[in-house]
């Protein structure tokens, strides 16, 4: 057997193998109101089994508002689910179906992962009958922004394997059979370019959301801008490495330390910030209170961010 046949018959063994625990997902939102009707909005997506005892991982964005989440497995069986915890910042959600022994998918390790390497993305796009699509490309690029959404998505793997509407949530799978990533997202006007949830990324959640339904995070609220040849421009600050507040909660510990819209910060806890990534890492690492250095005006200030996981309650029922 030469290389190419080897290579073709692992590739057809790790889809079979995947595509058991590989899951559709349908969703049912009710629209409108009572006095005029409601009308019910159906919504498809995929989603991977992760434990033998039926939790599922899947896009936020592919049961968010949901009424029902109907589930149908590889081998026809179909469940009600229950959302077990969502996490929008990163559109992660957790369904969870009642029953055991059911096939899994392992998560990988996507930082080892290279760039150019093999990857399978698999899942119900389109929500064509006859079972789940499965398309092969490579790891394009790592550490990719999302280019139309907020700063949140940062981090991305970008594939070139086909991701169509409905494979929202599928499970992006390496040569080895485990997922390395979630399958999110395409740029329509471009041909081969999809987006993938890194696993690493959502590990450091998985526990969290089982617990809680939800994701505990470090918070300082604001949304910022980086400083480039094109927000220099716009906003009218000078241009150096840094991130630019945008919009501040006026409740939150950076308001509360001073910072205001219009501040670049330029180091976080003792580490310079060059982009949004580097903010959110400092962000995500705080285990105490803070130092922050910010540009305004010209001159630069030094202020310490207090340590909290969770912004002040903003309305206290005093008699009830």
């Amino acid at each position: 057997m030469n290389n190419i046949e080897e290579l073709n018959n692992n590739t057809v063994e790790i889809a079979e193998k995947a595509s058991r625990a590989v899951v559709s997902i349908n969703s049912t939102i009710y629209s409108g109101n009572f006095g005029y009707g409601i009308t019910p909005v159906k919504g498809a997506g995929s989603g991977f089994i992760i434990s033998h005892d039926g939790y599922i991982l899947t896009n936020n964005h592919v049961i968010e508002g949901a009424e029902t989440v109907d589930v149908v497995l590889n081998d026809g069986r179909k469940f009600k689910g229950e959302i077990a915890g969502t996490d929008p910042q990163t559109d992660v959600a957790l369904v969870k179906i009642p029953g055991d022994d059911f096939p899994v998918i392992e998560l990988g390790d996507s930082e080892k992962i290279r760039v150019g390497s093999i990857v399978l993305a698999i899942g119900n796009a389109l929500g064509l009958p006859g079972g789940h699509t499965v398309s092969m490309g490579v790891i394009s690029a790592k550490n990719r922004p999302m280019p139309w959404a907020d700063f949140i998505f940062e981090g991305l793997l970008q594939t070139d394997a086909a991701i169509n509407p409905g494979n929202s949530g599928g499970p992006l799978v390496d040569l080895t059979g485990k997922a390395v990533g979630i399958n999110t997202a395409m740029i329509a006007q471009a041909n081969g370019i999809g987006f993938s949830i890194p696993v690493n990324t959502i590990k450091k959640e998985l526990n969290d959301i089982i617990n809680t339904g939800k994701v505990k995070r470090n918070y300082i609220g604001i949304s910022g801008i980086e400083i480039n040849e094109s927000s220099h421009g716009r906003y009218g600050v000078k241009l150096e490495n840094g991130v630019m507040v945008a919009r501040i909660d006026r409740y939150s510990p950076a308001y509360d330390a001073g910072l205001r819209p219009g501040d670049v910060i330029t180091e976080f806890a003792g580490t310079p910030v060059k982009s949004m990534r580097d903010l959110i890492k400092g962000v995500a690492e705080m285990k105490g209170n803070t130092d922050v250095i910010f540009i305004r005006g010209g001159s630069k200030y030094r202020t310490t961010i207090e340590y909290k996981k969770e912004t002040k309650k903003r309305i206290e029922i005093l008699d009830a």
